[in-house]
């Protein structure tokens, strides 16, 4: 019976380890230590707010570019990489897939229905959890080739 009960305490164990999700919470740009893609305007400031929605990520964010536009957005993707609409501001696409990689990564695919913009992005939470970055590399809205860096700490 100890043995038995022992094993379903490591199945249950093992079960919350791989639905971790280490990318959730508040994380704020650190501009300083970012490269923006070539032809876009640069960042001031962003705060990005990730929640657990079911099996998946609800994605918020808020900011404002150097050129003065409005970031504003908001998704709900489940892990299962198939798109969904993203609504709001401030962003070269307008759909958005993920999947969970493992717990401190998440893989990202963003177009622009009708565009020419296609992107694949990787955010990774460092081991400590203090920061993740964002590499971002695609093609852009005028066709060319474009790669980027964010770099977020958590609040």
């Amino acid at each position: 019976m100890r043995i038995f009960r022992m094993t379903i305490g490591m199945v249950a164990l093992a079960a919350v380890a791989f639905c971790a999700d280490n990318t959730l919470g508040t994380w704020k740009m650190n501009v300083a230590k970012s490269k923006a893609p070539v032809g876009q305007s640069p960042i001031k400031s962003v705060t990005a707010v990730r929640t657990a929605a079911g099996d998946g990520v609800k994605m918020s964010a808020t900011g404002e570019r150097e050129d003065g536009t409005k970031i504003d957005f908001s998704y709900t993707a489940k892990y299962d990489g198939k798109s969904v609409s993203v609504t709001g501001a401030g962003l070269p696409y307008d759909m958005i897939s993920a999947k969970q990689v493992d717990a401190n990564t998440v893989k990202s695919v963003s177009s622009k229905k009708g565009g020419k913009y296609k992107s694949t992005g990787i955010f990774a939470v460092s081991k400590d959890g203090k920061t993740a970055t964002l590499s971002t590399k695609g093609t852009g809205p005028d066709g060319k080739p474009f790669e980027g860096v964010s770099v977020f700490d958590k609040q």
